[in-house]
């Protein structure tokens, strides 16, 4: 354990931000797998659960949570897996 106050203190700040951090991932994560989960199931919510699940992959990468690239590195791979979804239901 830290002796410094300032060491005490960002330690807190640190382990603060880890859980939010982790919970902004985690929501991400359900968010995609609603959203392939509602796609391959035919849901015409299926619209609306992506463009929720690329908001909170837009947020994630701006917030810093998620490095910019992998944000969007992220957005096409989802992208590119429901558009297979679509040409096997065709």
């Amino acid at each position: 354990m830290a002796n410094i106050r300032s060491q005490i203190k960002r330690n807190r700040q640190n382990e603060v931000r880890r859980l939010r951090n982790k919970a902004v991932r985690s929501e991400m994560k359900t968010r995609v797998k609603n959203a392939l989960g509602q796609a391959e199931a035919g849901d015409e919510d299926t619209v609306e659960s992506v463009r929720l699940a690329v908001k909170r992959i837009d947020k994630a990468g701006a917030k810093g949570i998620i490095h910019k690239n992998q944000a969007s590195n992220r957005k096409a791979r989802l992208m590119k897996r429901l558009a297979s979804i679509s040409a096997d239901q065709s």
